[in-house]
């Protein structure tokens, strides 16, 4: 098993409806990824990393959009502040969740994978 200190990534994995790419990717540019910057600016994070398929149909296809967060540790993975740093940058909290709604509409799934480093020999 992973120490509890050491750094752990998640990735986040989301496919968008058809068509809807463009405007979940404007609205996580907007509103979801500044809440990101932040944690990472305050430490909670090491990295963050988004990725695309390069190529139309690589893979299985079930999705679309990978977001890596590599967390400091396991205590960083418990701790939430996102509805604090939310709450600070967006102060119209409605349209803030509005377009927060209308984001998670757009997908068909999401899904979360933790992954555990194992050593290669």
């Amino acid at each position: 098993m992973t120490n509890p200190a050491e750094p752990i990534e998640i990735l986040y994995f989301y496919r968008t409806r058809w068509g809807a790419h463009d405007e979940f990717m404007r609205l996580f540019r907007k509103n979801h990824l500044p809440i990101l910057k932040e944690q990472l600016a305050a430490g909670r994070f090491r990295d963050i990393h988004i990725a695309t398929p390069r190529f139309h149909g690589d893979g299985r296809a079930d999705w679309d959009i990978v977001v890596s967060i590599t967390y400091t540790d396991w205590a960083a993975i418990e701790s939430h502040s996102e509805a604090e740093i939310a709450r600070k940058l967006y102060p119209d909290q409605e349209t803030f969740h509005a377009e927060e709604q209308r984001r998670f509409e757009l997908l068909e799934a999401h899904w979360d994978v933790a992954l555990e480093r194992r050593p290669l020999e």
